[in-house]
């Protein structure tokens, strides 16, 4: 999905959160968003959704049900806290080996030292490097996920291509991510709590009341079911499909490549 918008001084214009940045200036924000936030990653899901990021994401686990035998690979990116990845060895009955890989190296530190904590070390691989850029070779993986990270990427559409790129013919892309409420009344209550609670409990919590109002802004920014479900068929991916979680607040997309 392409911009044109330019800045003030004749650059390419991109989305962070409301404000217009230059297009090279993004992923530098967005980092620093991270860094802030990464020992307080899991609170801040929680606030985000008053602890339903949890059910979410058993139900994304449940949907890719991952094999349990030797040999089965995923590809976890922004995943650095491990979140995801240890969801998936834990239901392949530690058969899985699961690689996360995320641009933040504060978050991939946080997940490091969970693993290690879990004693999940011997089943996941942590590597820094970017989503539009991955440093695999083509047709690398069994399945790609994403959690609450695609809409942060300032490229979208080129994450989406390197995620069919590394996927193994047959292989399963799942990204969950918030999305457009489509419930009457649960609308308006989301976006009270989203502008008005969140920011303030992020404050209470890391000091820092910016990071939250980016992440709620990047939230109403990303493209709603429909049409991030035509991103994904436009990336090559068949089948593809979307499953919304309470009212719409987060969705799960799912693709093949076949």
């Amino acid at each position: 999905m392409a911009d044109s918008r330019t800045t003030a001084d004749g650059g390419m214009a991109t989305s962070y959160g409301f404000r217009e940045v230059n297009e090279g200036e993004k992923q530098g924000l967005v980092n620093d968003v991270f860094h802030k936030v990464a020992k307080r990653y899991d609170i801040m899901n929680d606030v985000m959704s008053a602890g339903l990021h949890r059910a979410w994401k058993d139900a994304m686990i449940a949907a890719l049900n991952p094999r349990k035998e030797p040999g089965y690979t995923v590809l976890d990116v922004a995943g650095g806290t491990g979140d995801i990845a240890f969801r998936i060895v834990e239901a392949s009955n530690r058969q899985a080996h699961a690689t996360v890989l995320d641009i933040n190296g504060s978050m991939l530190g946080v997940g490091e030292e969970r693993a290690r904590r879990k004693g999940l070390a011997d089943n996941l691989t942590f590597v820094e490097a970017n989503a539009e850029e991955l440093p695999f070779e083509d047709g690398s993986f069994d399945a790609y996920t994403i959690a609450f990270g695609i809409r942060n990427v300032p490229h979208i559409d080129v994450a989406l291509s390197e995620a069919h790129r590394v996927l193994k013919r047959g292989g399963r892309l799942l990204v969950l991510e918030f999305s457009e409420v489509e419930m009457p009344l649960l609308d308006r209550f989301y976006d009270a709590w989203s502008f008005h609670a969140i920011p303030r409990f992020g404050k209470m919590i890391t000091g820092d009341a910016e990071p939250y109002q980016y992440l709620v802004e990047s939230i109403r920014k990303f493209p709603n079911q429909e049409d991030f479900a035509t991103m994904i068929r436009d990336a090559g991916f068949s089948r593809v499909s979307y499953t919304n979680y309470t009212g719409g607040i987060a969705a799960l997309h799912s693709g093949w490549k076949l």
